[in-house]
């Protein structure tokens, strides 16, 4: 069965290529790669493809708001040339704090800003831009006599209409810290509206699913290190209005009032210990409609348990 993984690099570059050296002899199909708050995805995914021949390589995701759909577009055909088309282009809207509270930029219209980003962005990879919306007015073409290999665009997507908004104009989704029971109840009928919407079904649509995991014998300092990377989700809002739609709306109350996050949720959201319930959350969502399961170790390449968390995954 098709497995994909996130390698994002922790104090070391070199530590997370090797790791993408070892997770293609391990027959996984892709390394994802996210980029909000680390290094540029694109340059970290161009090392991963100089180090391997096979492995496909996605940013899951670049925020659209920062970077124009050309300029987009222009990197992402470069890494595509430049790793023989294994490059899949994940793009979506971030969140308020981190596009308007730390880099000052405004964000607005999510929904209509991406359908005309991602019409800008196919005119990009494809024979040029000539598109004039409410918030892009572009007319470029590309001075070559030949373009590389256009790669998939993936939509982030958390809320109901972004899923079907990328049923209707993305090639796949990609999908972060959502509960199984989530993907199969809303996510996957979602993105099914869409597809019927541009008069297609669910045939070659990517669900790429971020699956936390920490296998270890050792519970108690890999749960505590998922409880503190999950604290900053639930800050977020469309976080919060995800996990709320999913019936997890106590812990989000549990956690305004104590200021943790519970036991509980970091189960919910992932899975931390033996080998075998490692599987089962694995299998959980392949059953909810996740065509490309995608193992996050928790936490960065230096935690004791996040290799052997790799190793022992790629065996499900």
């Amino acid at each position: 069965m098709r497995r994909a993984c996130y390698l994002n690099p922790g104090r070391d570059l070199a530590t997370a290529v090797n790791l993408a050296r070892r997770v293609e002899a391990l027959g996984y199909d892709s390394a994802w790669v996210t980029h909000g708050l680390g290094r540029d995805s694109f340059v970290v995914l161009a090392a991963y493809g100089a180090a391997t021949s096979r492995l496909g390589l996605g940013n899951g995701v670049v925020p659209v708001y920062p970077r124009h759909p050309v300029a987009m577009a222009q990197a992402a055909l470069t890494l595509s040339e430049a790793t023989g088309g294994r490059f899949r282009l994940g793009i979506g809207v971030s969140h308020r704090a981190s596009m308007e509270t730390q880099l000052g930029l405004t964000l607005t219209e999510p929904l209509a800003v991406m359908r005309e980003y991602v019409a800008v962005l196919r005119g990009g990879l494809g024979a040029g831009a000539d598109f004039s919306g409410r918030h892009y007015r572009v007319h470029w073409s590309m001075g070559m006599p030949e373009r590389p290999p256009a790669p998939p665009i993936y939509l982030a997507a958390l809320s109901v209409k972004m899923c079907e908004l990328a049923g209707e104009i993305a090639d796949g989704a990609v999908l972060w810290l959502t509960p199984p029971a989530y993907v199969r109840d809303v996510a996957v009928p979602a993105i099914e509206r869409g597809r019927r919407r541009a008069g297609r079904t669910l045939d070659g649509f990517e669900i790429v699913v971020a699956v936390p995991l920490a296998i270890t014998d050792n519970r108690a300092p890999a749960l505590a290190a998922f409880q503190n990377e999950l604290t900053r989700y639930l800050m977020l809002p469309f976080y919060r209005a995800m996990l709320e739609a999913a019936g997890l709306g106590e812990h989000i109350k549990a956690f305004d009032r104590d200021g943790t996050t519970t036991v509980a949720l970091a189960d919910a959201l992932g899975s931390v210990g033996p080998p075998a319930a490692a599987r089962t959350y694995m299998d959980a969502y392949r059953r909810a409609g996740a065509t490309l399961p995608a193992v996050r170790p928790i936490t960065f390449p230096d935690a004791p348990w996040y290799t052997s968390t790799l190793e022992e995954a790629a065996k499900f």
